[in-house]
């Protein structure tokens, strides 16, 4: 969702009423509540002329829905494809359209890392990694981190090394947290883990936790570790992505976002950047860039985390390359 959505839905719920705004939030998940919560609590002085044109806008596109629920796996297969991409929109639909999902494992994903880690610290490598993988890759990078540091090399190669998980493990995951799985041991098991999940889950670990994790994983396997750093994808390797990507990429970033994460960027990065931009704009990012205090590191990072979601995204939409593996590019 956009920020400008946020900031429509935001306006749409503190117009519905507290009632009717909690009805809705019932069906959000844990990251969109939140982007939306903020939004509202943010909220100061909106025009009756905003809250109308918002209502009006949402009026215009719930009255043009008709005959819901009619074939609605084929919207929902469809929907999804077009949003996230073949991968992506694969494990989803095989959790909702088959029965698959894991279900007591939802409440983790509205508990904080800390609160996670506490709560599974003790469990068995194998365990934490299967649970790791059902969570968003930033969700899992923060609760790795949280871990001893003597576990983490182990999940990430479990989870590297995991090829699916069946329903009598989803079960084992219930229980740690105090739930029980409904469903057969029939079910087709879902396609999660491996060794591209490990590594996105790394891209959100970063620093130093991220090269102790690596050398733990190298020491047991080095060909898998190799092959996690082959999907592995960083702020600087934006180098790799040619010009037409770049440009790609800008137009859905946010200037302060930008900024704030190029102040931590390479000088040839900048430069590329600077140079997919109009005259003008770049002529104005030099100067916002020279006229920016100084960024705490904390702050360059979360933004670049934030970009390389986006840079994520369109890879996985194919509306970019990211250049680095096989004989001339990985996706």
């Amino acid at each position: 969702m956009s920020d400008a959505g946020i900031d429509d839905g935001a306006i749409l719920l503190l117009s519905l009423g507290e009632q009717e705004a909690a009805e809705v939030f019932k069906f959000l998940p844990p990251k969109e509540a939140q982007k939306l919560g903020t939004a509202m609590a943010k909220l100061k002085n909106v025009t009756q002329e905003k809250i109308d044109g918002v209502l009006t806008k949402f009026n215009s596109e719930a009255s043009q829905q008709s005959s819901l629920g009619l074939n609605s796996d084929e919207y929902i297969r469809g929907m999804l494809t077009k949003a996230l991409g073949e991968e992506k929109s694969k494990f989803l639909l095989d959790r909702i359209l088959q029965g698959n999902d894991a279900s007591g494992i939802e409440g983790l994903k509205w508990m904080d890392a800390p609160t996670v880690a506490e709560l599974v610290k003790n469990e068995h490598p194998q365990i934490l990694a299967s649970i790791l993988v059902h969570l968003e890759r930033d969700h899992a990078a923060a609760i790795l981190n949280q871990l001893p540091e003597r576990l983490r090399g182990d999940v990430v190669m479990r989870i590297a090394t995991l090829d699916g998980i069946h329903p009598s493990a989803l079960r084992e995951l219930n229980d740690v947290i105090t739930k029980v799985l409904s469903g057969s041991d029939q079910i087709k098991k879902a396609a999660l883990g491996g060794v591209r999940t490990a590594a996105e889950i790394l891209n959100f670990v970063g620093g130093t936790s991220e090269a102790t994790i690596m050398e733990s994983v190298r020491a047991i396997d080095d060909t898998l570790a190799q092959g996690i750093l082959d999907e592995m994808f960083v702020f600087d390797n934006l180098m790799d992505v040619d010009d037409r990507g770049i440009q790609a990429v800008l137009k859905e970033v946010q200037s302060e976002s930008l900024i704030v994460a190029l102040k931590g960027a390479a000088p040839e990065l900048r430069e590329k950047i600077f140079k997919n931009m109009s005259t003008r704009a770049s002529e104005m990012l030099r100067e916002d860039l020279e006229a920016k205090g100084p960024v705490r590191l904390s702050e360059v990072e979360e933004q670049q985390k934030e970009i390389l979601k986006i840079v994520r995204r369109l890879a996985d939409e194919g509306q970019i390359v990211l250049g680095g593996q096989g004989d001339d590019s990985f996706v």
